[in-house]
This record gives C-alpha cells, sequence and structure tokens, in this order.
C-alpha cells in the first residue's frame, strides 16, 4: 500500500502536525506500507527523524505569497495558494498512484482535496478545528469535545467515515508499551514533568520553572523542550539554578511522563499521552484552537484547567499549590485519564486505510455466478429497498409480479447479463451488464442493503469484471452510468479505473 502525507512544520506552526503524521506513519509502514512526505519548510532535525525511519521526504519550494492567501484562519501556514500547493504537490509525486493521501494541515480544505482527488484512491483527513469543508473519505479528530458527533455535521461528505474522540489517539509505540506498567497516581506528589511543546514561543515552560522554584516544596522536576525552543539556552541555565534536569529533544518522554506524579503543560496531542498513562496535568492553553478541547476534556475530569491571570507565574504557583494540596483531586483526575484512553487507537486507524486492500485480498472468498430464475425472489426486497432505489433510474417500486416479470425477461435478454456475488456462499449483491454492441457493455451494481458499509463493493465489482473478461474476450469498454447524487458508486468505480468520460444532460418537459 502505497501512503503520502501532506503535512507541515515550522515555528509558525509547531510540530504537532508533523508528529501525529510521523506517529501513524511510522506504524503503518511497519505493517508494510510504502510512506513519502510532502512538506514544505521542513526544519532539519524533523527531516533526519524520517531518514533514519527511511521515510522518504519529498521538499516543495519555499514561497511567501500573500496575495495567494484565502480566507482560513490559518490560511498564511501555506505560504502559497491552495491550486498552487496541490498542483505542487502532484508534480512531486511524479504520477505514482497512492492509495491514501492523508492531509494533515490548517491551511488545506476541499479545494486543494479536489485537485488531488482524482490522482489517489482515497483521503483521509486529521483535523481538530471543524472549521472548514472536506472532500475526503476519512477524518480523523483524536480530540475529546462535548459535541464531537455533530460538530463535522455538513463539513464532510455523507459516505466520509468519522474517526472521533481520543480512542482514536495517535500515540507513539513507547506510550501503547508502557500503558501495562502506569499506575493509577495515589496523590502524592515527587516528582513533576514541565513539558509545553516543542516550540513555547511564549516561554510558558520557565514561568512553570520559576513558580515551582518559588514554592520551593523539594520536588524533583523534569523538563522537556525542543531543540528549536527560542529560550532553550535560559531554561538549561535556569534549570542548572534550581537544580531541575533540563531534556532537549528527548526521545524518552513516555518514561518521563509514567515516573512523574504532576504534570503542567499544553493541550494538543501531549494531553492524550499523559492520559494514556494515568499522569494528572495542570493544563494551560496556548492557542485558541486548543481552548474548547482542554475546557471540555476538563468537565469530564481527564485534566485540570485553571482559569490564571495576567501574572501567569503567581496563578501557576497557586494552582500547583491548589493540586498539592488535594491527593484525592489528583487522584481522580488519574483515574478518569486513565479509563478515557487505552493507547490502541491507532490500530483502529490503521485497520480503516487498510480496509480496501483487506477486501481485495479476502475476494478469493467472494464468488459471482450467472443468476438463475430462482434468484429473482431473494432480490425482489433488495431492488425494493428505498436505499437501493434512491441511485437507480427507475425509482418507483416494483410489486412481486412485475419484478419477478422484469427478472426473467432479463435472464431471457441475449444483450443482458445478470450476475450474482456471494460471500461464503450467501448471495450479496447483484451485477447487472448490458450490451450495447459485441464490444461495450454497460455496468451496474446494487448490494443487499443489510451488507452496506461491509466494503464488499469494490472486491465483487472487481471478480465480476474479471469474470466478464473471462467469458466475453471480445469486449473492449465497459461504462457505468451513475446519477450525480451517488457519490459512493462514483467512487467504486473510480477505484477500480474507470474515469469519467462525458456528462448527460436531462431535462423533464412538463405538459
Amino acid at each position: 500500500m502505497k501512503i503520502a502525507f501532506r503535512t507541515d512544520a515550522s515555528s509558525q506552526i509547531g510540530t504537532g502536525h508533523f508528529m501525529r503524521c510521523f506517529t501513524l506513519a511510522e506504524a503503518l509502514k511497519k505493517q508494510g506500507a510504502d510512506i513519502c512526505f510532502v512538506s514544505r519548510n521542513l526544519p532539519l532535525h524533523l527531516s533526519e527523524m524520517l531518514f533514519t525511519k527511511g521515510i522518504e521526504l519529498i521538499s516543495l519550494s519555499a514561497h511567501d505569497d500573500e496575495e495567494s492567501i484565502d480566507e482560513l484562519a490559518h490560511a498564511s501556514w501555506l505560504g502559497v495558494s491552495q491550486a498552487q500547493d496541490a498542483q505542487e504537490t502532484l508534480k512531486s509525486l511524479s504520477g505514482k498512484v497512492y492509495d491514501w493521501m492523508v492531509v494533515d494541515h490548517y491551511a488545506l480544505d476541499m479545494r486543494w482535496e479536489s485537485i488531488v482527488r482524482p490522482k489517489v484512491k482515497k483521503i483521509m483527513v486529521i483535523d481538530d478545528l471543524a472549521d472548514r469543508y472536506h472532500d475526503c473519505d476519512v477524518l480523523l479528530d483524536q480530540n475529546y469535545y462535548a459535541d464531537m458527533q455533530t460538530r463535522y455535521n455538513g463539513k464532510v461528505p455523507s459516505y466520509c467515515q468519522l474517526l472521533l474522540g481520543p480512542s482514536y489517539a495517535l500515540l507513539r509505540e513507547e506510550f501503547r508499551a508502557l500503558r501495562e506498567q502506569a499506575k493509577v497516581r495515589n496523590g502524592k506528589v515527587k516528582k513533576v514533568l514541565v513539558f509545553f511543546g516543542g516550540v513555547d514561543a511564549d516561554n510558558y515552560t520557565l514561568q512553570a520553572i520559576e513558580a515551582l522554584a518559588e514554592l520551593n516544596f523539594g520536588l524533583q522536576v523534569d523538563v522537556v523542550i525542543g531543540a528549536q525552543h527560542p529560550f532553550k539556552e535560559m531554561i538549561e541555565n535556569t534549570c542548572v539554578k534550581h537544580g531541575y534536569v533540563c531534556h532537549i529533544q528527548t526521545p524518552y518522554m513516555a518514561k518521563l511522563m509514567a515516573e512523574a506524579d504532576l504534570a503542567i503543560g499544553a493541550g494538543g496531542t501531549a494531553t492524550w499521552e499523559r492520559c494514556c498513562l494515568g499522569l494528572p496535568t495542570l493544563t494551560l492553553c496556548l492557542a485558541e484552537n486548543q481552548r474548547s478541547q482542554i475546557l471540555d476534556a476538563a468537565v469530564i475530569g481527564v485534566l485540570y484547567a485553571p482559569k490564571v491571570g495576567n501574572d501567569l507565574t503567581d496563578s501557576l504557583r497557586l494552582h500547583i499549590k491548589t493540586l498539592l494540596a488535594n491527593p484525592a483531586l489528583i487522584n481522580l483526575i488519574s483515574n478518569a485519564s486513565m479509563k478515557l484512553i487505552d493507547g490502541e487507537g491507532i490500530f483502529s486507524i490503521i485497520k480503516e486505510l487498510h480496509s480496501d486492500l483487506v477486501d481485495v485480498r479476502e475476494s478469493k472468498n467472494i464468488e459471482v455466478r450467472r443468476a438463475s430464475h430462482n434468484d429473482g425472489i431473494k432480490v425482489w426486497p433488495w431492488r425494493n429497498h428505498e436505499n437501493t432505489r434512491k441511485y437507480i433510474f427507475n425509482k418507483s417500486r416494483l410489486n412481486f409480479d412485475e419484478h419477478i416479470q422484469w427478472w426473467n425477461q432479463s435472464l431471457a435478454d441475449s444483450n443482458r447479463l445478470l450476475l450474482l456475488g456471494s460471500l461464503n456462499n450467501i448471495d450479496f449483491s447483484v451485477i447487472r451488464f448490458d450490451f450495447t454492441d459485441t464490444e461495450n457493455v454497460v455496468a451496474s451494481v446494487y448490494l443487499n442493503p443489510i451488507m452496506a458499509g461491509k466494503r464488499l463493493g469494490r472486491p465483487v465489482l472487481i471478480k465480476s469484471l474479471a469474470w466478464l473478461k473471462d467469458n466475453y474476450p471480445e469486449l473492449k469498454t465497459v461504462v457505468a452510468e451513475i446519477i450525480p447524487e451517488n457519490v459512493a458508486s462514483i467512487r467504486l468505480f473510480e477505484s477500480v479505473g474507470f474515469k469519467e468520460a462525458y456528462k448527460v444532460f436531462r431535462m423533464e418537459l412538463s405538459i
């Protein structure tokens, strides 16, 4: 399976988008996937991270075109127009066919995705803003929101599979490994972990250090910053002054979280890493796009998110003191966070991305055969189901006699072929081929409605086309006529190689 990732990282964007893509890419690569990243202005240390894992990086040229900025809140992060970025992305992929394009970028929406769509089989979007429209097959939002089941209503296609909530959190392998050893904290605090992300442009890290030092409770303190932290030297010197340990771009974040009794940090992916290991956290909002996530998570008790005043150091000192004086509260937060997430979400995501390939591999269990007169009785309720009639040209409901008459006439028609698809000897699909001449045929497929959503359409179509080719070697062209609203069928036929050749327009004339 070939998968391309389109994401960026910079001092403006931060590394969160890149890291969650990297986490998914690393897990997919272990499953045998062929991975590449398409990025613009990626910092050297992240480029090296990809290189060490054997992941290809395709770098797009740097741009800063203010005239191309659209109305999206984070449009300036892209540096070019969405159309230009999409064209450059496609050009960089050199015409290779990718099974999935994974997009994680606040400056990209359906305009970018619609340009890339014809060149990839499927698109997955990673988002947490729900502030724009997407043309995607899967959308992942790993954060918790009180309204997470409705916040993407009307913003994605009806066929889009939504993967919502921390149960799908993209956590690295070391967090899953330490999950079994992690314990609910008893409330006694001896060791504190401070981490506000790799960038932390406003230097919340230093203010947290100063607040802890002023309390002078004799706590062990681990401070983690990224290699690109703008105040790195200042933080290192302050840690030495107070006897704290400063870790720069550490590969042992999971271990530090597992060993800590309390954390002070920001929202984002780190929230779910801490929850996975049961680490109670005093969480500050560093960006407006994290506010709802943090407040909603606080309401269900998986973190402590106080309102801070203008003097951040003083506010931190007050709330740290409050937590240390309330071990029962720390214990409750730790217990609630561990119950929220088990760290296995990445496997559910991989299963979703692998599903089409699984269908093809399991096509050996799918058979197609010529339909018989007896099959007409079985198929009648499938054909009349509202979900079937919604997308066929003749939407009228047929009574039993009408249907059987049509079925038998079709079987007798030398210019029509009816096949039935079955899985493990259980029939589930009707495949119809209408011959327009000796070299061309029109195809249509519908399934038993109770089998909808089980991803059987693609493998049965592949099997049917193979059967047709074997039995009618003189055929040259297969055409599929699909009404525009039937997006799922359009995607189905496109996924096996059909391309749009022409459009047919019709107007109903009133009498």
